[in-house]
Formats: structure tokens, C-alpha cells, sequence
């Protein structure tokens, strides 16, 4: 299993201005190249390195490697850009957030990441400090730092490139590990994981994990982007961006959180976990607008990605389950029935007379599904 480990760099004044010159220049011969690619319609690597790789070299004062990461960056940027637009990601045929994204050339921004190989980047675990090529000259001794786990991973694990990245003034490596993954399991019943925008996750043994607190953080960040929009000036813009990224990481910290909590009791028990395939519910639900807002900034996605990662590093069998009817189904009876939910946090079965809080039943509902679904893709 691929990993990401980040550690932050801890450069001098004149190792960070050197390192801020090599981004820049990377980054405009990215756009040079992007122009290129964009104009004659040529977004293969091989092709692209044909027209582009001797003129960033000369005019952006490129070594070989960087030009060569440079122009794969662009080829990888249009790639995910032609994925994007053929999901329709990026909206309906003749929308104008797809035209526009269809009628011009990627750009990037002047500092944005540029990935480094062994060629270009060495590190020296022992002493803590990378040797890294940059546009004036080869930088060496520039010091790292890192958790300890994350030290021992990237000491033990790293595979591949590195990606060097500025942030808010900060210095940081993203390294890719390799692990090997756990065996998994043979699950003892599964541990069913409802996941919703009251209680952002909810299991089958009744544990509600609310989202009342990060509710009110976005809440609070969202009546500040207004005020901080409303002024249009660059220091409210450079405000914004800070704000948005404070938000991001309070919620992936909350997930990773809720997270850990579901795979260790998962563990513990000796049972998989079930989730929701909640792919494209976004399309699907129809909501008022008020609720839109709150269900677009739902990372559910990204909870699901951080229990898959976890349960597979913990060798805890993870399956995903149809969603279909969870909430309305009786999980003692298996009647289903619209009027069984009289309001957002009850369930009271029409048939059987069966109450119970409507999160946990739907959470085992996924986990009675998850058990059915387990036997019949692992039948003999």
C-alpha cells in the first residue's frame, strides 16, 4: 500500500530564496509547456518532450531531470483534467465552469509543487538533512523534521519521488512509502458505519459521532468568507485562502479521528466494516437550498477513504454496501416503509413496533448487508 509521508524542511534564508527560485522558474516553463500542449492538442509525454524539452532547459535554466519532471507534470495535469471533463466533473456540455475549463490552457500557480527523484534529491536519515538540485546549485544539509513515525516510514519505506511544496511561508517534502499491506481477516460479522451530516458517522453498536462541532466551524468560517468576499481586496483574499485551509485541516483531523476510533473497536472485535457506496448521492438527493451548502462541504468521502486506508494497514476487511433504502428498512423485521421515519432522528416499524434511533438502525441495516455481501463474494 502507497503512502504519503509528509515532513517539513528547515532551510536557511538563503536555502529557502533558492528553493523559491527553482519552484518559480519550474512553474513558468509548466505554463510554457502547458500553452504548448494546449495549442497543438499534444498531451503525450513522449511527443510533448519533442517540442518543449530543449527550450525550457535553455530559457528557464532547467537540468535534465527537472525538465523532464516538468513536462510530465503538464502531461499528468491534462490527463486528470481530460478524466475530469469526461466523468462530467466539471459540468454539463456547454456550462460555463466547462467552457471555460475547455477553452484555455492549464496554468500554475508560482509556486506550486514540483517533484524531485533520486537523482535531483538524496536524503541522509542520520543526520536529518536532504541534499536537493535547485536552479543556482545543489543545496546540501538542508534540514528536515518529521514525527518519529513518520521519520521511521520514510527511513524504511520510501519509494519513488518526493514532491517539494510551499505552504504559508513553510517548506515540506511529501515522500511516497510502501508498506506491505496486513493480511486480512477473516471478519467475525461486520460493524455496520452509517454516515450522515447530524451525526457524521454512526455504527451498528449504537456509537454516534456528531458533527455538531465541525457544523459550527464551517458555519463560522462560511458568514466570514462573506464579509472577507465582500471586501475584494488582496489582503481579505490572502485571508481566505488561509481560512479555507485552516477548515480543511479541521476536518480531516475530525475524520481521521472518527476514523481511528470505527478500525480500532473494528480490531478489537474482530469484525470487517461495512460502509454506504454513497457514490453520486450529491446527483441524487434533492434538497432545499439552505441544505445544499451543508451537504456539499459533507466530506464524507473522504472518512471513507481514511477508514478503507486504516482498516487495510489494521488487516480489517472493509466492504462497501448498497445504500439503497438503509434508513426506511426495519433492521428486526426487514419492513420497509417511508412513514417509518416520522422525523430526521426516529425509526418506529409500522409493522413490528420495533423503535430505535434511526442512525443506528440504519447502521445495522449496512451491517446486516455487509455480512450477506461478504458470503456471497467469498462463497466457495
Amino acid at each position: 500500500m502507497k503512502l504519503v509521508v509528509q515532513v517539513k524542511l528547515l532551510p536557511t534564508p538563503q536555502q529557502a530564496a533558492a528553493l523559491e527560485a527553482t519552484l518559480h522558474a519550474a512553474n513558468r516553463a509548466a505554463n510554457l509547456v502547458a500553452a504548448l500542449a494546449f495549442e497543438q492538442r499534444c498531451f503525450r509525454t513522449f511527443d510533448l518532450r519533442k517540442h518543449t524539452y530543449d527550450q525550457i532547459k535553455a530559457d528557464f535554466g532547467l537540468a535534465a531531470q527537472a525538465a523532464q519532471h516538468v513536462i510530465k507534470k503538464v502531461c499528468d495535469a491534462y490527463r486528470t483534467l481530460h478524466a475530469n471533463l469526461a466523468a462530467g466533473n466539471l459540468g454539463k456540455p456547454g456550462s460555463p465552469r466547462r467552457i471555460k475549463a475547455e477553452t484555455k490552457p492549464i496554468s500554475f500557480r508560482p509556486l506550486a509543487a514540483q517533484p524531485f527523484d533520486d537523482r535531483c534529491l538524496s536524503w541522509q536519515h542520520d543526520a536529518r538533512t536532504v541534499s536537493i538540485w535547485t536552479t543556482a546549485r545543489r543545496l546540501k544539509g538542508v534540514a528536515f523534521t518529521g514525527s518519529a513515525r513518520q521519520l521511521a516510514l520514510l527511513a524504511a519505506h520510501r519509494r519513488g519521488e518526493s514532491d517539494l511544496v510551499c505552504r504559508d511561508g513553510m517548506w515540506f517534502l511529501h515522500a511516497t512509502v510502501e508498506v506491505a499491506d496486513a493480511p486480512i481477516a477473516v471478519p467475525d460479522g461486520f460493524l455496520g458505519i452509517d454516515l450522515g451530516i447530524a451525526n457524521i458517522a454512526t455504527t451498528s453498536d449504537g456509537v454516534r459521532h456528531s458533527g455538531k462541532a465541525l457544523k459550527a466551524v464551517r458555519h463560522r468560517h462560511r458568514q466570514l468568507r462573506r464579509r472577507l468576499q465582500a471586501k475584494q481586496t488582496k489582503s481579505a483574499r490572502r485571508l481566505l485562502k488561509r481560512r479555507r485551509r485552516k477548515e480543511a485541516r479541521f476536518a480531516a483531523n475530525v475524520n481521521h479521528v472518527i476514523a481511528k476510533s470505527i478500525v480500532t473497536e473494528a480490531t478489537r472485535t474482530g469484525r470487517g466494516i461495512a460502509l454506504e457506496d454513497l457514490q453520486g448521492i450529491r446527483e441524487r438527493v434533492r434538497l432545499r437550498k439552505p441544505q445544499r451548502v451543508t451537504l456539499h462541504s459533507w466530506s464524507f468521502y473522504q472518512l471513507g477513504v481514511f477508514i478503507a486506508y486504516k482498516a487495510v494497514r489494521a488487516g480489517v476487511a472493509v466492504i462497501a454496501v448498497d445504500a439503497a433504502y438503509t434508513s426506511q428498512q426495519c433492521s428486526h423485521c426487514g419492513h420497509v416503509d417511508r412513514r417509518n421515519r416520522p422525523d430526521q432522528a426516529t425509526f418506529s416499524c409500522t409493522s413490528c413496533g420495533f423503535a430505535e434511533h434511526a442512525d443506528v438502525n440504519a447502521a445495522r441495516n449496512i451491517a446486516s448487508r455487509g455480512e450477506t455481501g461478504w458470503a456471497v463474494s467469498h462463497a466457495a
